[in-house]
């Protein structure tokens, strides 16, 4: 059984290296691979942080012209796209907008909007004189071409805002969402460097998702599955004894550990995100948490393994152990939801849950084989648990 005992161990450090970077952002595109042919080239092009948004660019210092194309996936095929000047703020209130959308008609148009709140959009003048725009949509992606002259000559950055919305009614923009990307798509364009630096604040909460993220993957995701299956079907076999159950202890305190953390920052980012709830996930979270704090505080109450309760002791702490994985591979698919990484990440976490459930079905049927074999001989064998083999199926 050395190879079993090896494999066991090599298996969680592989899944849980291929998944540091589950749901790290990650772009299939870029600006660079954008095709503008039918427009004036741009001296520059930002990858914007969220949202799935770029911006080429070029500015005339002389005349305080900003030659721009923006481009954006909208958040549904008859939604909408924006981009902004806030010359007052860093934030959407105070902005003066370029939206693009489709009309009554189906034609793609730009209208300017001067934001001065949120519970009303109407059309209006904006801050800088917009000399021509125009609108595109194709493949999925809107594009805004704007040439837009800025009333203070010798500005060397703007704040800027971008969005992206679902609908439209009325020939009128409807709200956006409020979820995280859509409240830190801002930053600050600067001319003489010829890039776009993302909101600081932003950043940081952006950083703090995605550590929450890959933490809550890697320990109730992969890790306490992990070790279900290193107890449940390494035991069968004498010769790891006792070697699977310092593995499956390793294992889940492991990922107990690493899961407080991510409980943790999710916790901080509850905190620092005021009217933003995710019911479902936090409440999954919660019950995790305290499941598994039960679980691994079982530890110390569990009964020496002739003990007449320790049977009743094992069906709780399976029982138990069981709803943490279920659980927890929900609770990612939620969080997975509420990050919305490119769909490659999500199609990875399905195919290592796929691995892991072929690799039990595998397990099961071996050891269904070698119980059954042991049963007709008559021989059975007390594993360092105290269970017997010959009732694990």
């Amino acid at each position: 059984m050395a190879s079993s005992s090896s494999s066991g161990v090599l298996l969680p450090v592989l899944l849980l290296l291929a998944t540091l970077s589950l749901i790290l952002p990650s772009r299939s595109d870029t600006c660079a691979s954008q095709s503008l042919s039918s427009h004036r080239p741009y001296a520059f092009c930002n990858d914007l942080p969220v949202l799935n948004s770029y911006l080429h660019w070029t500015y005339d210092e002389s005349h305080s012209t900003l030659y721009l194309a923006f481009v954006a996936a909208p958040a549904k095929p008859d939604g909408w796209i924006s981009w902004a000047i806030n010359p007052t703020g860093t934030g959407m209130a105070g902005s003066q907008a370029l939206i693009a959308f489709k009309d009554s008609g189906g034609r793609m148009t730009v209208k300017t909007y001067n934001i001065s709140s949120y519970s009303e959009l109407k059309e209006s003048r904006v801050w800088y004189e917009v000399k021509d725009s125009s609108a595109e949509f194709s493949g999925g992606l809107m594009k805004i071409f704007a040439t837009l002259v800025l009333p203070e000559k010798g500005k060397t950055t703007v704040n800027h805002v971008w969005q992206v919305g679902p609908s439209v009614s009325r020939g009128f923009p409807d709200k956006h969402d409020f979820l995280p990307p859509n409240l830190i798509s801002k930053g600050v364009l600067d001319f003489s460097k010829g890039q776009s630096t993302g909101n600081a604040a932003g950043d940081s909460r952006t950083k703090k998702r995605n550590i929450h993220g890959v933490l809550n993957v890697v320990s109730w995701g992969i890790m306490f599955p992990i070790g279900i299956i290193i107890a449940r079907y390494l035991r069968t076999f004498p010769s790891a004894d006792p070697l699977w159950f310092y593995l499956h202890v390793s294992c889940q305190v492991s990922a107990y550990a690493i899961g407080v953390a991510g409980w943790g920052t999710g916790l901080k980012l509850g905190s620092e995100s005021k009217g933003i709830t995710y019911t479902y996930h936090r409440n999954i979270g919660i019950a995790l948490f305290a499941i598994a704090t039960l679980q691994v505080f079982a530890l110390l109450l569990r009964p020496k393994k002739d003990h007449k309760f320790r049977l009743y002791w094992n069906i709780y702490h399976h029982g138990i152990g069981y709803a943490i994985a279920i659980l927890g591979i929900i609770n990612v698919f939620k969080g997975l939801d509420i990050l919305k990484p490119e769909q490659k990440w999500r199609n990875a976490y399905i195919v290592v849950i796929a691995v892991l459930g072929g690799v039990a079905l595998l397990l099961e049927a071996i050891t269904w084989v070698v119980v059954l074999r042991r049963k007709k001989s008559g021989k059975t064998t007390k594993t360092y648990d105290g269970f017997d083999n010959s009732l694990v199926r």
